[in-house]
């Protein structure tokens, strides 16, 4: 699809399955988990269900689905988390098209932030790690805001990180979280096809557009 650059300012890009496919990284990371935790395991395809909301929430579902009490949490949590350092990145891989699609951007002089639900410290890993970061100018994880996607609190600060209005912010998104979060902070929004959208299809979703990869965006 082709955007006119005289619209939008700035973009804002989620992470897993916008940027970089993850999901093996996710279900390792859990199996780590689970198994040190004495729990029966889970596949992909729940774990593919289950991302996008933070990590609080994918340990907290993931506990349910294997029968584990609440008051595991904690331990959970600290066992995630170690893994996940660990982890990070070793079985991630970055789409089709998205290094092509952020040259395009950083040619056209549109400052771009990456904002996801996964902790910033871990996001700012896997960025350097793919060789992603440099053409972020900030990048926020679900700990960087009292509130996670899809609330708007997210959106509306990477706008006054970036300096831009939000009907001038372009967010990009793999996921109705994406796509309801931009809605109410008032920015333009356009999925990608490919990622994570809770077993919904994505074409249902409210959004400005959709693209199968992100070098489709041409930019006017």
């Amino acid at each position: 699809m082709t955007l006119k650059r005289p619209d939008f300012d700035a973009a804002i890009i989620d992470l897993d399955g916008t940027l970089v496919d993850t999901l093996s990284d996710f279900h390792a990371v859990l199996l780590a988990m689970l198994d040190e935790l004495q729990l029966p395991s889970v596949d992909r395809a729940f774990v593919e269900l289950s991302i996008g909301k933070g990590s609080e929430h994918l340990i907290r579902m993931t506990l349910q689905e294997v029968g584990g009490k609440s008051d595991l949490f904690h331990a959970a949590w600290e066992s995630y988390q170690s893994h996940y350092g660990r982890v990070n990145g070793d079985q991630a891989d970055v789409f089709a098209g998205v290094v092509e699609g952020l040259e395009a951007f950083t040619a056209r002089g549109v400052k771009l932030a990456c904002l996801t639900n996964k902790p910033t410290a871990f996001a700012n890993d896997l960025l350097r790690m793919k060789g992603l970061a440099s053409y972020f100018s900030v990048v926020f994880g679900g700990d960087a805001f009292e509130r996670k996607k899809p609330d708007p609190l997210p959106l509306i600060k990477t706008c006054e990180a970036l300096c831009t209005e939000p009907s001038r912010t372009l967010m990009v998104g793999d996921s109705s979280n994406d796509a309801r979060a931009a809605r109410a902070a008032g920015c333009p929004v356009v999925l990608v096809t490919y990622g994570y959208n809770h077993g919904e299809p994505i074409r249902e979703v409210d959004a400005d557009g959709l693209i199968d990869r992100l070098d489709e965006l041409q930019l006017d």
